[in-house]
């Protein structure tokens, strides 16, 4: 695969100056960084961004980067060996494969895996948040062998193969030139270490299989799709590397009365034809408790009104929604004749239609969030 130009990697031009240079390598470095960017493709791009910065930050390379660009000056000029000062093919496949690039110790310090865990919470665990313990299934360190993964008073021996390096040359004789190989030692899987006695509890892997409960702090304001990162409780790292980080997922459930958007609730009430012409003053359940709410005489149904700060708390700390009452004006039901006669006047003195009818299951929704259920 052909390397990209190092200042359409870095996004300078060819003039940049190397303080424009540093401040470009800064800023992708950071944005690339494995450590910090969790894509799949970030650490090849950390790469990138790193080699071209080491070529245009130095003038030398960077003049000969100018010069050349990817393609060493002394490729396809004869036979084979060395060519005028000694740098020949062999020289630049080293520098290829392992020579002038800097490659990962296969047995340096690494991160662990993160892990995710998807969590469902009422609605009102998810308001007003929670302390809770789950129980993940994660790789430990085996306790036998203390991820050595050689039996009890043996350890691991320097792989014969290719003599701890994690790697094996691989020779091939062209028109061009003797070509050198590197390629992760099959023998060892890279590690450098070959393990002659396997521990029997882990079988030489070093990790087992565990359950481990982690005590998890659900912040008030949580939303649906959202994650909590609890650092450190991840797969373990390896050789002495940090640990990788847990990502909690919520699901939130709906409730049967109140909806939620952002950091409001909605919810509806229902108020009778005479409560909406004449005005009254009702209760209304928020999940903070009871409040009472004034219905102007005349009031129309779907009007809404705002409870200030009876909504859900940000989850960031900044500040907490409101609530939002919609007002539904029912039709009456199993009328008397009296009532229907009533009706039947004010009908006539009014011109009004009658009411649709509603179903009596809405109100019991509304019997429910009073009660808390």
């Amino acid at each position: 695969m052909s390397k990209r130009d190092y200042y359409e990697v870095l996004g300078v031009g060819k003039n940049a100056t190397k303080e424009e240079v540093k401040k470009a390598y800064r800023k992708l470095s950071k944005q690339f960084h494995p450590d910090i960017n969790k894509e799949a493709n970030a650490s090849d791009k950390f790469k990138e961004v790193k080699e071209a910065y080491e070529t245009l930050s130095d003038d030398q390379k960077k003049a000969h980067y100018d010069q050349f660009g990817h393609t060493d000056p002394n490729q396809g000029f004869g036979g084979g060996g060395d060519f005028g000062g000694g740098f020949g093919f062999e020289d630049i496949f080293s520098s290829i494969f392992g020579g002038g690039t800097r490659r990962r110790d296969p047995n340096s310090p690494r991160q662990g895996a993160d892990l995710q865990y998807t969590m469902t919470l009422t609605f009102e665990e998810a308001v007003f948040g929670k302390d809770t313990t789950i129980e993940i299934p994660r790789e430990e360190t085996c306790d036998t062998c203390e991820g050595s993964g050689a039996k009890k008073g043996t350890s691991p021996e320097t792989c014969s193969h290719c003599g701890g390096t994690g790697q094996m040359s691989v020779e091939q004789n062209t028109p061009f030139g003797r070509i050198v190989n590197r390629r992760v030692c099959h023998h060892c899987n890279g590690t450098g270490k070959a393990i002659k006695h396997k521990c029997s509890t882990c079988g030489g892997a070093g990790k087992v299989n565990k359950r481990k409960k982690i005590q998890v702090k659900i912040p008030a304001g949580v939303d649906d799709g959202q994650q909590l990162r609890v650092s450190g409780q991840g797969e373990p790292g390896f050789k002495g590397g940090p640990a990788g980080d847990l990502y909690v997922v919520f699901q939130v459930r709906d409730h049967e009365f109140f909806e939620r958007d952002g950091d409001d609730i909605y919810c509806e009430m229902p108020i009778t034809l005479a409560q909406a012409a004449l005005g009254d003053e009702i209760e209304v359940p928020t999940l903070h408790g009871k409040v009472k709410l004034k219905v102007p005489a005349g009031t129309q149904t779907s009007k809404k009104f705002r409870l200030t700060g009876k909504g859900v708390p940000n989850v960031r700390g900044y500040g907490q929604g409101d609530q939002y009452v919609i007002l539904r004006v029912i039709t009456p039901t199993n009328l008397t004749e009296k009532q229907k006669e009533l009706l039947r006047e004010f009908a006539e003195l009014s011109g009004g239609n009658k009411p649709d009818e509603h179903e009596e299951s809405f109100f019991d929704k509304v019997k429910r969030a009073f009660k808390g259920e």
